[in-house]
């Protein structure tokens, strides 16, 4: 009787020892997860403040190049009105 106790009790303790041992690794593999998403998520940050930051910079320089030709052109075409009513 002893002995199908000890064999009894040595065999729910071995069941609730591994079963916790699993619980924690589930944990692990979630804060894993979680630090894993968080980078991802750093990583995916950088890349679109980089673009946005070079889209910008080209929308500024095609804005001063089109000004620029469009000032150009305005003053050709003052210069020709000026020349056809004189």
């Amino acid at each position: 009787m002893n002995i199908l106790r000890n064999t009894a009790l040595a065999l729910l303790l071995g069941i609730s020892v591994s079963a916790f041992a699993q619980d924690s690794g589930a944990k692990q593999d979630m804060k894993d997860a979680g630090s894993d998403t968080k980078s991802a998520a750093k990583e995916a940050g950088s890349g679109v403040k980089k673009g946005s930051k070079k889209a910008a910079h080209a929308t500024k320089k095609g804005t001063k190049k089109a000004a620029h030709k469009t000032a150009e052109k305005t003053g050709d075409a003052a210069d020709k009105v000026q020349q056809k009513t004189q």
